[in-house]
């Protein structure tokens, strides 16, 4: 059965079509967070920008994190107004390297967010790097006597004895898990560490740097943790993590062995599960579990001498859940 269409009388108009087309455009603006939505707001500007020479040709570059209504991207790092790095938005210090000995900088930094909008630079930190030392091949000795302890929840503050270098110390490097974190000039013998986790063991250690760039070998680490966050459980973590390597008795290869106190937990641990590099390797399973845990455990790898593992723990509760990581050392193969 055919529909019979329907005419318009002559010189009727037709309905209007621009609210429809209006509220189209409404309806998309508002789905696209049109133009009235646009982020216009720049974020705050970095603080307590600091540079430090850790060389006669690169400079150390640290500062705190600006913030923004929506979120930060990243920072740009200017030597002397001009752009010199760009560093993603978890990170606030950067090394500047290609530097002239002898020379005065001036270093500031402004952070984006992801509408490209920029702060303002920052106040200027000048630095003037050390003269070259281009034949001193000879790397600084190790800080001594590093001590630690935790400043509340997010903080900790380190100190350690000087090291001695046949022509100076020019800068004290902190490291945390196998990664610089904070640097000092080579007057310092003290560093303040803050954006820590709360209920958190950190291990740190410190190497001494000279004008030429040569790195002195690692302090002894400490371990540092955190105070819990009000209201948190205790910490279940294994404590005191020492890791040492010596070459295998038999068949090649180096032997690393670890050493820990286990974590009081009021029951049995069934067993720890071994990370290297912050990926799990294996569990290690106690032939009759106790209370008391295992208290060292010893594995073989085949890697080259100067081969670096970082190297942390986690027990099975007996609830049969896993409890909070261990500290981070790091061993060398020797």
């Amino acid at each position: 059965m055919r529909r019979r269409r329907t005419s318009r009388p002559a010189g009727a108009l037709a309905p209007p079509r621009a609210p429809l087309a209006a509220s189209l455009v409404a309806l998309l603006l508002t789905a696209c967070g049109g133009a009235d939505d646009r982020d216009r707001h720049s974020p705050t500007v970095p603080a307590a920008v600091t540079a430090q020479a850790s060389s006669a040709t690169s400079v150390h570059v640290m500062w705190r994190p600006a913030t923004d209504d929506r979120a930060v991207t990243g920072y740009e790092v200017l030597r002397d107004g001009t752009t010199a790095k760009t560093v993603p938005a978890d990170l606030s210090m950067i090394d500047i390297g290609g530097l002239t000995a002898s020379t005065s900088y001036r270093f500031t930094v402004r952070a984006r967010d992801a509408a490209g909008n920029l702060s303002a630079p920052s106040a200027p930190a000048a630095v003037t790097t050390p003269a070259a030392t281009p034949d001193d091949k000879r790397p600084p000795t190790a800080p001594q006597h590093l001590t630690g302890h935790a400043d509340g929840t997010g903080a900790a503050n380190l100190s350690w004895g000087r090291a001695v270098d046949d022509v100076g110390v020019t800068a004290y490097d902190v490291y945390q898990e196998g990664t610089r974190i904070h640097s000092v000039g080579g007057a310092g013998t003290s560093a303040r560490l803050t954006g820590l986790r709360p209920g958190t063991v950190y291990t740190f250690t410190v190497r001494a740097r000279d004008a030429a760039d040569n790195a002195s070998p690692d302090s002894d680490a400490v371990d540092v943790t955190t105070a819990a966050a009000p209201g948190a459980p205790p910490s279940t973590a294994p404590t005191r993590l020492r890791a040492g390597a010596a070459r295998a008795s038999s068949g090649g290869g180096t032997d690393i062995t670890l050493r820990w106190v286990p974590p009081r937990t009021g029951g049995v641990i069934g067993a720890y599960q071994l990370f290297l590099d912050g990926a799990p390797t294996t569990t290690i399973v106690p032939g009759v579990p106790s209370p008391e845990g295992l208290t060292s455990y010893t594995f073989t790898v085949t890697d080259p001498p100067g081969t670096r593992y970082s190297v942390k723990l986690r027990a099975r509760l007996p609830d049969g859940t896993w409890g909070d990581f261990s500290a981070q050392p790091t061993v060398v193969v020797p």
